[in-house]
């Protein structure tokens, strides 16, 4: 039995309209011989109804005395509703569809409330139910403890939900249904030529996502990645066939891998610097400062240590409590509010010399101070004021030529 694992976002299924365009994709799966396990998230986004914030807003989150096990049964309602209103509309079409919630489609995850880890995924209920339907429609984005309890597995669940399931039902491919024609070369909001790619790397999009691209969550490629079942990004309201995502930059074995040293420029905006000097002691600024980060749950990025100090960036809503925790601890810590990150990901670069120097020049050239930076194999990361972010997202994706075709990468 050929598997098919789709996964469509609110905005997909939020009308009846655009219910109808995933319809159409289910029917075209269909048509090649597939059954199709179709993962959904929860109709729309606020203010809509059924949205999970809107939802939250009924029990006015985050303010409220619920437990986070309640948060939960609440928030696992809006996917609930998704799966059985596109089952029911596949019925009306005449196609055999049914419904199942996280917990029916084998999802088993820890305890820990809103934001859980799979465990395990028992897959005996699908494909018993392809005995009788074609389409199983699985509320995304939840699944159950081992004591029977709901559980959701935080944001960007759903792209999880259905790499989950593709793995463990060895699909032929995972199929994620945006409102974009596949992953971009940067934000198309933001740079308006950026452009979609036919191919990348499981590392180069969990690069992107994690430095800010919104497409898929990097949860998902890494679950696709270990189990290697490719994952195919497509636009919901067109037939094209976005960007496919799989080991290799090439379709085809023994073909010679295209010169392209950067795959695509990613953002992140609302970031604080903190910055902290201190003449003496340094080795118990590093450690207690990153320590009371930690267990203050406070999420730290582009760190820099030297003897003389550290600096390292929180995302703007935890300032304050940063600010607190550290001048308790007797530091007295510089702030530069207002900054963003702009990340240029490309598998190509490793190993190149003068990527690093061009962004620079690039950024420098448009006028952008550039406030600190970072690197890796694939990734170089720049800190800059968030006014300069369209400037320097621009100048980078200019300087890379990613507006151009596919082998118009030069690296020199």
């Amino acid at each position: 039995m050929q598997i098919l694992v789709q996964k469509f976002g609110g905005t997909s299924v939020q009308t009846e309209e655009n219910r109808n365009h995933v319809i159409n994709h289910v029917k075209n799966a269909l048509v090649q011989d597939n059954k199709v396990v179709v993962v959904v998230s929860a109709l729309g986004r606020k203010p809509d109804p059924y949205a999970t914030d809107t939802l939250l807003e009924l029990v006015d989150f985050p303010s409220n005395q619920n437990s986070k096990r309640e948060i939960d049964l609440l928030m696992s309602c809006g996917e609930t509703i998704a799966s059985v209103v596109l089952s029911s509309e596949l019925q009306k079409k005449h196609i055999r569809a049914t419904a199942l919630t996280g917990a029916q489609a084998g999802f088993i995850t820890n305890d820990d409330f809103n934001q859980a880890k799979i465990k395990e995924v028992k897959t005996e209920r699908i494909l018993k139910e392809f005995e009788h339907h074609d389409v199983v429609v699985v509320a995304g984005f939840q699944g159950q403890t081992t004591a029977g309890e709901i559980t959701t597995i935080g944001r960007g669940g759903s792209d999880t939900t259905a790499a989950a399931l593709g793995a463990a039902l060895n699909a032929e491919q995972i199929e994620i249904f945006t409102d974009v024609n596949g992953i971009m070369t940067a934000d198309p909001r933001m740079v308006s030529s950026a452009r979609p790619l036919d191919v990348v790397t499981y590392t180069e999009i969990c690069n992107l996502a994690y430095q800010g691209a919104k497409v898929i969550h990097p949860r998902a490629v890494e679950i696709a990645m270990q189990a290697k079942i490719p994952i195919r990004v497509r636009s919901t309201y067109m037939n094209d066939e976005g960007t496919l995502v799989t080991s290799s930059r090439v379709q085809g074995k023994g073909k010679d891998i295209t010169d392209r040293l950067i795959t695509g420029i990613a953002h992140m905006s609302s970031i604080t610097q903190i910055r902290i000097q201190t003449k003496e002691e340094a080795h118990r600024l590093q450690s207690e400062v990153f320590k009371a980060m930690a267990e203050a749950g406070i999420s730290v990025d582009f760190i820099n240590i030297s003897p003389s100090g550290v600096i390292y960036t929180v995302p703007e809503a935890h300032t304050e409590k940063a600010l607190h925790i550290l001048e308790t601890l007797g530091f007295q810590p510089e702030i530069t509010e207002n900054c963003a990150k702009v990340s240029a990901v490309g598998a190509g670069m490793t190993g190149v010399p003068g990527v690093a120097s061009r962004i620079v020049q690039s950024l420098t050239n448009a006028g952008v101070q550039i406030l600190q930076s970072a690197d890796s194999h694939t990734t170089i990361w720049v800190l800059i004021n968030e006014k300069d972010l369209n400037a320097a997202v621009n100048a980078l994706h200019d300087v890379f030529q990613l507006s151009g075709a596919a082998d118009e990468y030069p690296i020199t």
